[in-house]
């Protein structure tokens, strides 16, 4: 029998949408996640991952690997990766280079994390992309050559620089099975969107663990899950700042993308009774964690049972930039109690 793990004795890490609310701009957006990103290294948070979306007026990390620099740049020791890039927007051969610069200018820091939806309409896939052929069966190849350009390949008529030869993870994401078991066929590290898609974790999880087969990089599968955690001093105060991301899935749900909005005393009066029953499918209380410090821990330690993940990936959509801190802060403190 495995032994049974302890979250305060795995890797936590930070998921930054980089929100902006309905009160905020993107500058304001930016300098909120530097300074979360700098609180998180002194925490002993171990990675702090950027979301790639496009025309979504309340994310400001469309350009994510510009953001990644900044934010490295103020930072010294903790990991700063793309949660992720989504790749069929992109040429493989750009995205080899801006992350191999990156890798050059903070080496050893840089994860590269993929993703193969779009993060974004269908108009806007279009004005990204000036096309539409590709197809989500593309995928595979295209990571495949990625990975390609950071080999050393000397007879490769086309060469990432930089980019050849560096040593940058690659990671798969995923809310689906389909990444999860070209993840374990391409020996990589897999991360499940557990914060908004939670009936298919473990599904997941068992596709990528029973067809993992091991890679020079990866002798054995590494699966990480997201959780939104909203944690405050007391309940009163998280269940009413858990409103924000509440509205923000409603929106979604309405096709209505808006900033991050401030919380609302009564979520009910927003909602209506469909829009509820929705809301409580996607944000899960078993990957959507709202309370005190002792809730935070209990339902973190019952979900690491539930997944057996080797590391947590935290989510928080908080309006209050001081409360966002804060929420971070008490995680923190269950890493070290």
């Amino acid at each position: 029998m495995s032994k049974v793990k302890r979250f305060k004795n795995i890797p936590l890490s930070i998921l930054d949408l980089a929100p902006i609310t309905e009160e905020g701009t993107a500058r304001e957006s930016i300098q909120n996640s530097v300074e979360l990103a700098k609180r998180a290294e002194q925490w002993g948070f171990h990675r702090y991952w950027l979301a790639e979306h496009h025309n979504m007026p309340g994310i400001a990390s469309s350009a994510t690997s510009v953001l990644m620099g900044h934010i490295a740049g103020a930072t010294e020791s903790i990991r700063v990766g793309s949660g992720g890039v989504m790749l069929p927007n992109h040429a493989p051969l750009v995205i080899a280079e801006q992350f191999g610069t990156l890798e050059s200018i903070y080496p050893g820091r840089i994860d590269l994390g993929l993703g193969r939806a779009p993060g974004t309409d269908q108009a806007t896939s279009y004005a990204l992309r000036r096309t539409l052929n590709s197809s989500p069966e593309e995928f595979p190849q295209q990571v495949a050559e990625l990975q390609h350009y950071f080999k050393e390949t000397p007879t490769a008529r086309v060469k990432a620089y930089p980019g050849q030869g560096l040593k940058i993870p690659i990671w798969l994401l995923g809310s689906s099975g389909f990444s999860a078991r070209l993840s374990a066929q391409m020996g990589l590290p897999f991360s499940f969107a557990s914060h908004f898609s939670p009936d298919y974790t473990l599904p997941a999880l068992k596709i990528y663990r029973d067809n993992f087969k091991p890679s020079n990089e990866w002798k054995e599968p590494y699966a990480m899950v997201g959780v939104n955690v909203i944690a405050a001093d007391t309940e009163e105060r998280a269940k009413w700042l858990a409103t924000s991301q509440q509205q923000q899935f409603l929106s979604l749900g309405r096709g209505e993308a808006t900033p991050l909005k401030a919380p609302v005393e009564d979520i009910h009066a927003v909602a209506s009774s469909y829009e509820q029953a929705a809301l409580q499918k996607s944000l899960d209380p078993r990957t959507t964690i709202v309370g005190t410090k002792e809730t935070v821990q209990k339902k973190l330690q019952n979900f690491l049972e539930e997944t057996n993940a080797d590391e947590i990936i935290i989510n928080s959509q908080i309006y209050y930039q001081e409360d966002r801190l804060r929420s971070y802060e008490i995680v923190a403190e269950l890493m070290e109690s």
